[in-house]
């Protein structure tokens, strides 16, 4: 197998031998959906080589290459009778330079409309009766001759764009003018102008329109610019449109493995499952889907390589952190990630907002739902399921999506040079020895004093536990799970070495969390401080709290030792006491 990697051309794929995952089955139930789709997902996750299969299949021109592109594939075999029957215009709003002033920006899109007017226009000259008259500054004119030309000679159009969200997520992301957004999108703007041509010009020429994005920002801007779009993205048919599902995974790796290799398609599965996979697009799917990127990432580390990629995050998904830091910086923001780091409970929200507008990222008041709404959009939220009177339940959805939210808090809350040198020998320390004494006296020291100074709700077991899962964080030597669900219970944190590190002789590691109140203890901060861990630890109170996360730890590491086949997980009860001290014990195994 040849795996492709930052390929988007479906042709390319087929014709050189490239691994590719048959979505083609889905373009029946694509052509029922309706003639003007809107279809959301993540960035790199596959939009773009959907779009070209679209392309390929649907193409009038390559028509005598259909058997060599579809033939192995389900349409090849039993293709719908639209195949090959559509002149295809393709535009890619992620060429159009969106820097500069407004007529610049401006500029730029009516140039990328028209370069792909003047390919449609050679493309299809042998088919088209009558001219297309380019126009060099108005690329809407020009739009208007290719919808006429094809609608008098007979032709039908399908209308592909990818990124059509481009604009919005420059203003979003690097904080532009917002004028210059409005500009193109409110009012007789640019954008909106394009947009309300293509909704005049369906069934005059353009039958179909396929409009892929990363969230539904410009939907709601657009108004009557484009409304009459129907939304797939959340449809559970269309859940796996893109990404791998774990038996196509699991199937990959089987070959792979009979190819050679010294690995275990099992093992293989398991890492790959907590890196990569956990994503779900529709509330109606139990359906969880992987990352195609860096699974694909992984999968051709294991070929070319023979091993597991030693990063886990291709670094090609960095720009996620941005996304993160956007959202870290609003009004409660961070208390939104600290939530969503807390995989037992979740954020719960009422429901998805499918449409907004820049107005409301930039102005508007960001409630919770919103800011977790932005973070499904992203990719680095997902649906896990439904809650009390029907509201979503969205979590973190997997490791490596984890570590942006690891690494953002551990940023914005030990930031300076000292705290970065300091904090991975404290962990190195505990990886290597079992000691947390000199982790738990940072804490106290350092960590504690700043999160006292924050007003946050979640002062409680889970801020105990995510001081601990800030420092202990390292995705290139554990399997680090929060809240993994385990013998009928969950897991507050264990950390598994990865089966290719195990020569670095780390500790495998397991904690189980408590909170005690200051009001529960009947304490001043100071009578606390004063105390030492052995008299804190005497208190009846924190004695009930460790023996009952000592019982935990114990049960759960028997169950977690059975399913990773460990001899020596080590176990230890940890209780925070207010924002003050931390007590903790290693655990004797029963």
């Amino acid at each position: 197998m040849k795996f492709p990697y930052a390929i988007n051309d479906f042709g390319t794929l087929i014709q050189e031998g490239y691994f590719y995952q048959d979505r083609t089955d889905r373009i029946p139930q694509l052509e029922d959906a309706g003639r003007q789709l809107i279809f959301i997902r993540p960035r790199r996750f596959g939009k773009s080589l959907l779009l070209s299969m679209l392309e390929h299949y649907y193409d009038v021109n390559r028509a005598d290459q259909f058997d060599a592109l579809f033939g192995n594939l389900a349409m090849g075999r039993n293709p719908t009778p639209l195949h090959n029957q559509y002149c295809i215009m393709k535009w890619d709003f992620s060429l159009v330079n969106a820097q500069g002033s407004l007529p610049e920006i401006k500029a730029a899109l009516y140039q990328h409309v028209n370069d792909r007017v003047t390919q449609f226009a050679a493309r299809y000259a042998a088919r088209l009766t009558q001219p297309i008259a380019i126009h060099p500054t108005n690329a809407v004119s020009s739009l208007e001759s290719a919808r006429f030309a094809a609608q008098e000679s007979g032709q039908a159009i399908y209308l592909l764009i990818d990124e059509y969200d481009n604009f919005a997520n420059d203003v979003l992301m690097t904080g532009r003018k917002p004028e210059y957004y409005e500009g193109l999108l409110y009012g007789e703007g640019a954008l909106k102008t394009i947009f309300k041509t293509v909704k005049a010009g369906v069934g005059q020429g353009i039958d179909r329109v396929f409009i892929t994005g990363v969230s539904p920002i410009v939907l709601s801007d657009m108004t009557s610019g484009y409304n009459v779009g129907e939304d797939i993205y959340l449809k559970a048919t269309f859940n796996n449109l893109c990404g791998f599902t774990e038996t196509e995974i699991a199937a990959l790796l089987d070959r792979l493995a009979a190819e050679g290799g010294s690995w275990s398609p099992a093992e293989a599965l398991d890492l790959m499952r907590t890196f990569y996979n956990g994503y779900c697009f529709s509330q109606d799917s139990h359906e969880r889907v992987y990352n195609p990127t860096l699974s694909l990432y992984f999968l051709k580390a294991l070929q070319t390589d023979g091993r597991y990629p030693h990063e886990m995050l291709d670094e090609n998904l960095a720009m996620d952190r941005s996304k993160l830091r956007y959202i870290a910086e609003l009004p409660h923001g961070e208390e939104v990630l600290a939530q969503a780091l807390n995989g037992e409970e979740g954020v719960l929200i009422p429901r998805l907002a499918k449409r907004f507008g820049v107005a409301d990222v930039l102005i508007a008041v960001k409630d919770q739902p919103f800011m977790a709404s932005l973070l499904y959009y992203f990719g680095i939220l997902t649906l896990t399921g439904v809650g009390i009177l029907g509201k979503s339940i969205l979590n973190i959805p997997n490791l490596v999506a984890r570590s942006l939210y690891v690494e953002r808090l551990r940023e914005m809350w030990l930031p300076t040079y000292e705290d970065r040198q300091t904090i991975p020998r404290l962990a190195e320390n505990f990886y290597l020895r079992g000691d947390l004494a000199p982790l738990v006296e940072f804490i106290e020291q350092r960590y504690f004093p700043i999160l006292s100074n924050r007003d946050y709700r979640w002062s409680n077991e889970l801020m105990i536990k995510i001081a601990f899962l800030t420092l202990l964080f390292d995705d290139r030597l554990y399997m680090m799970v929060s809240e993994t669900e385990m013998d009928h219970g969950y897991i507050d944190l264990s950390l598994i070495v990865r089966s290719d590190m195990r020569r670095f002789q780390a500790l495998d590691l397991l904690l189980e969390f408590k909170y005690v109140s200051l009001k529960d203890l009947k304490l001043s901060g100071e009578q606390v401080r004063e105390k030492s861990m052995t008299e804190l630890a005497a208190l009846a109170v924190v004695k009930a709290e460790l023996d009952a996360a000592a019982e935990q730890a114990r049960r759960y590491g028997a169950a977690l030792s059975e399913r990773y086949g460990l001899t020596d997980l080590r176990l230890y009860a940890v209780a925070g006491i207010g924002l003050e001290r931390v007590v903790w014990q290693a655990v004797t195994r029963a």
